[in-house]
């Protein structure tokens, strides 16, 4: 399909605006994931670090961090974020082309007026 026969299909504005319905959950689910596993991260550093056994708090949070749990989780925050900027940029996709629309509707209004 060529750029020039792309321009001639007319948008369809609301297979946008029903995506975007659509994928709201979605996304809101994916933060709320990513914000509890960021949160969450410090509750498991505080778990690990006194479950060390070490005597300095510096030990301890060094045997924290290198914990296979703590890295586990860490992937999991990976995930988490990789999840939700892929529904955040499918929003912000099918808002451009919702914005797109509204201005090829705005200039199509305008060269109706200028043709009476």
């Amino acid at each position: 399909m060529s750029a020039e026969t792309e321009q001639d299909e007319p948008l369809d504005a609301q297979k946008y605006l029903r995506r975007m319905w659509e994928n709201a959950p979605q996304l809101a689910k994916a933060k709320a994931e990513r914000v509890y596993l960021e949160e969450y991260r410090k509750t498991l550093k505080a778990l690990l670090m006194k479950e060390s056994g070490a005597k300095s708090a510096a030990e301890q949070e060094r045997d924290a961090y290198a914990h296979e749990t703590y890295q586990a989780h860490l992937k999991g925050l990976q995930e988490a974020v990789r999840a939700e900027e892929l529904l955040r940029w499918r929003m912000v996709t099918d808002q451009a082309a919702v914005e797109v629309w509204r201005s090829t509707e705005a200039s199509n209004r305008a060269m109706d007026r200028g043709t009476r």
